[in-house]
C-alpha cells in the first residue's frame, strides 16, 4: 500500500479554559491568535507553527516528576534566566531547575501542562 499523504495539523492541549490559556502561550511565544472560542482556540506562529486548546472541563493537571506518560512542549530560547523569569510572569510556575542539567528547566503552565525551557545549541 502507498502511504497516503498525512501531516500534522495542531498539537492540542486540553484545558478548562482555551481562551485564557491560549493567551498565556500567545505572551510566552509571541505568536498570534488566529482562532478564539470558548471551547477552541489556535494560536500560530512564524513558519505555521500552530498550537491549539480545546476545552476540557475534567482535565486533571500532571504533577512533575512523576511515573507515567508524560507529554510536554520544549521551547528553545537564547537567555534562560531571561525566559524562565518572563515565563514566570505570564503565569508559569518553575519545577526542576536541576543544577546536573544547566541547559533545561522544566515549568507548569497556569493549568498545569508541562513545558522545558531549552538553552537554545
Amino acid at each position: 500500500m502507498t502511504r497516503p499523504t498525512i501531516d500534522m495539523d495542531y498539537t492540542v492541549l486540553d484545558c478548562p479554559d482555551p481562551v485564557a490559556l491560549g493567551r498565556f502561550y500567545t505572551a510566552l511565544l509571541g505568536w498570534k491568535v488566529v482562532q478564539d472560542d470558548p471551547d477552541w482556540t489556535v494560536i500560530e506562529g512564524t513558519g505555521g507553527s500552530r498550537l491549539a486548546f480545546q476545552k476540557a472541563p475534567d482535565f486533571v493537571p500532571l504533577y512533575w516528576p512523576r511515573e507515567g506518560i508524560r507529554i510536554h512542549l520544549d521551547l528553545v530560547v537564547d537567555d534562560m534566566e531571561a525566559a524562565q523569569a518572563f515565563a514566570v510572569e505570564q503565569g508559569a510556575r518553575v519545577l526542576d531547575e536541576d543544577g546536573e542539567h544547566p541547559g533545561f528547566r522544566v515549568l507548569q503552565d497556569p493549568v498545569g501542562h508541562l513545558f522545558c525551557l531549552c538553552r537554545r545549541d
